[in-house]
């Protein structure tokens, strides 16, 4: 699977949640790494992200979470909610 790919599969896991976030329930970051996981992604810790995502090759794709799409650095993807929607999105990494 290409990165492409994963990170198609990543935004239909956020966009379709085996559960809706509950900002009041769960944080952002345990709400996204409870959507891959139930997806089958290997979800593992990452000391300069929120989180990693291990590909079977062997890579790691590296994501934080916010709550505003600003000043978002792009050496990461981003999973983003917009509390006024009420959606999460992804902003895969542009480096």
């Amino acid at each position: 699977m290409t990165k492409m790919q994963i990170y198609r599969v990543i935004e239909e896991a956020i966009k379709k949640p085996p559960v809706p976030h509950d900002p009041a329930k769960q944080s952002l970051k345990a709400w996204a790494m409870y959507c891959l996981r139930d997806r089958g992604f290997k979800v593992v810790y990452a000391q300069n992200s929120d989180f990693a995502i291990e590909t079977k090759g062997g890579d790691k794709l590296y994501f934080k979470v916010s709550n505003t799409a600003d000043n978002l650095d792009n050496e990461f993807g981003w999973i983003v909610w917009d509390s006024t929607t009420k959606t999460a999105s992804l902003v895969p990494p542009q480096a």
